[in-house]
């Protein structure tokens, strides 16, 4: 049964700073004492030819109250995360992860200062900025056979929404290293990732070595506000998809997601102001 409200818990700080050491630990030891075969070959040249899918997204946006600096910063982050993932290829078998090819976003590596949400606080934090990337790789993954085998929404529904064009809670938030991304190829296809920026656009797309036999069409389901306790408001949903063959006839309608969000914004003030 899908649960329609959820509580917020609040920890303490040494709490929250064991809990983090202990889940990075754990996520070493996955990595090297795990079952899986991690991605790791970047060819300058492949047979991954034919397109799945190409998206792109804006590099900066008109946010109320966060300094533009910030997301100038976000655009040389993504710069350095897009040279450890461009070209990446997922052979069948191999399980992709966002942290294991990127590791740990430091100044040392020349990331800057960017946006983080913090338990439900923005701030400055090193390397800010990098869930546009794996928003936008979890958005293309869904329109390919591929896998997604760890992926952790979004705790908290920032901003209005401002010429939204996808669905809300289609991304994918992510904290070093504990909270990942990962794509595992099932298929006996290969799967290549291009990632690559414009003046005013990120722009991702997968490829295959074998043409798509399938399209999908990803959609939301039982959208809604509720006003949760001490007048917070929660935002809901739940992702789907619709997997056809080239002919038209549809192969199978899932669920992928289910959204709890708590708003950082009064849902009925920007209804009011939209």
């Amino acid at each position: 049964m899908i649960k329609n409200s959820f509580q917020f818990n609040r920890r303490s700080r040494l709490r929250i700073y064991f809990g983090k050491k202990y889940y990075t630990c754990k996520r070493y030891l996955y990595w090297l004492l795990g079952p899986d075969i991690f991605s790791k070959d970047k060819p300058l040249s492949s047979d991954c030819n034919y397109e799945y899918i190409i998206h792109h997204t804006p590099l900066i946006r008109d946010l109320k109250d966060v300094e533009l600096f910030l997301q100038y910063n976000k655009v040389e982050n993504l710069k350095i995360a897009i040279s450890k993932i461009n070209n990446i290829v997922i052979h069948p078998g191999e399980t992709f992860s966002f942290w294991r090819l990127l590791g740990k976003p430091t100044r040392a590596k020349g990331y800057k200062e960017g946006l983080i949400l913090d338990s439900g606080h923005l701030r400055k934090g090193v390397g800010g900025g990098l869930c546009q990337l794996t928003n936008m790789l979890y958005w293309m993954a869904l329109h390919t056979p591929l896998t997604i085998t760890e992926r952790y929404r979004h705790s908290y529904d920032v901003f209005p929404d401002s010429n939204r064009i996808l669905p809300f809670g289609s991304g994918a938030t992510c904290v070093y290293n504990y909270r990942d991304l990962m794509i595992k190829n099932n298929t006996g296809l290969s799967f290549q990732m291009k990632l690559w920026l414009t003046d005013s656009q990120l722009y991702g797309c997968i490829l295959s070595n074998k043409p798509p036999i399938e399209t999908y069409e990803i959609y939301e389901k039982d959208h809604y506000f509720k006003q949760e306790l001490f007048s917070k408001y929660s935002r809901n949903n739940i992702i789907c998809r619709k997997i056809y063959h080239l002919n038209g006839e549809l192969i199978k309608d899932e669920v992928v997601a289910e959204n709890h969000a708590f708003m950082m914004y009064d849902p009925l003030i920007s209804s009011k102001n939209s």
